[in-house]
């Protein structure tokens, strides 16, 4: 009903008739009185004049069910939306709903992560609110191998939806952390479920850096926030709706080839790594070259010094010149 009341709200320039509510969405007058009533105490602004009806006049920077509902604009992703004031992890909840039959193209976001979940294990922590922390469930007809490559898909759908409301130059370093201005504003861990039969499930993870204004410790050097270099806060539910609609736009062109193949100019031309040193990090070896790219199944090329390619697969790249640590 929030949804549905705001959407309509939303839609109009100015107010909107009681009566005009109840018959689009076929409720009486005193549930869009309780709704709006709702809505005031969750921090929208709405204005009730006799004769004339309701108008919003402000939003509050939420990331609700109701919120991002009333804008989602996409045809599956973030459809079917659950949100969580707090929870230990969006990976491990969709993973849950997941393993319930939860549909494709269900949303988990929440507005604090207590154990949030990054790369070999490590643990992602930020103030409530000041992040966008979500994660998509998706159950695509693929053989296991590919999966990996939709870190890579949601990677280049996330830069581009942030860069076109930011107008931010993102950078994507391989495989999908989202950098501006040499220090990461984003990471993406994909987790998947799957037996001999194929795959059960896939849960995109994202993390964003969107209204922090300070990093503990070592982090200060290394990350950054949508605040920090737009100089004000930022509309996490503008960011979340962008990211579903390029996802879904994303997804559907790795499906068409199942491979990289009609994302490929799209991410090279964000690749930070791109034409340049890289140190690449694998259990009992490492050796550096220049990153020439990706290929069509996502994998780093990297030129060594004998003039050899090779294709990165798994491991970590740190990359020299991207993060000021390197």
């Amino acid at each position: 009903m929030k949804s549905e009341i705001l959407s309509a709200l939303r839609a109009q320039d100015g107010y909107v008739s009681g009566q005009e509510l109840c018959e689009r969405l076929g409720v009486t007058r005193a549930a869009i009185w309780k709704g709006i009533r709702q809505l005031k105490e969750e921090g929208y602004e709405i204005e009730a004049v006799p004769n004339r009806g309701y108008r919003l006049l402000a939003c509050p920077d939420t990331v609700s069910r109701a919120e991002l509902l009333s804008r989602m604009d996409t045809e599956w992703a973030g459809r079917n939306l659950v949100y969580l004031k707090t929870v230990d992890s969006t990976n491990n909840y969709a993973k849950k709903l997941g393993e319930d039959g939860a549909p494709h193209g269900t949303l988990v976001i929440a507005d604090f992560q207590s154990s949030g979940k990054g790369r070999r294990g490590r643990v992602w922590e930020m103030p409530p609110g000041s992040t966008i922390a979500m994660s998509l469930l998706v159950r695509p007809q693929i053989r296991p191998e590919k999966a990996s490559m939709l870190t890579l898909v949601a990677g280049a759908a996330f830069a581009k939806a942030v860069s076109g409301l930011t107008g931010l130059d993102v950078k994507i370093k391989w495989p999908n952390d989202l950098v501006v201005g040499g220090k990461k504003l984003s990471g993406t861990l994909t987790e998947l479920s799957t037996d001999l039969e194929g795959i059960h499930y896939v849960v995109i993870g994202t993390g964003i850096n969107a209204n922090v204004a300070k990093f503990p410790g070592e982090l200060e050097k290394t990350a950054t926030s949508l605040q920090r270099e737009l100089g004000g806060p930022v509309d996490r539910g503008a960011i979340v709706c962008a990211c579903m609609r390029e996802l879904e736009d994303a997804y559907r062109r790795f499906l068409e080839t199942q491979d990289m193949t009609l994302l490929l100019e799209d991410y090279q031309g964000r690749l930070a790594n791109l034409d340049k040193e890289v140190r690449v990090l694998e259990p009992g070896n490492g050796y550096s070259g220049i990153a020439r790219g990706i290929d069509r199944q996502g994998q780093l090329l990297v030129e060594t010094a004998d003039g050899r390619t090779q294709k990165v697969y798994a491991g970590e790249v740190s990359v020299r010149g991207i993060y000021e640590y390197c």
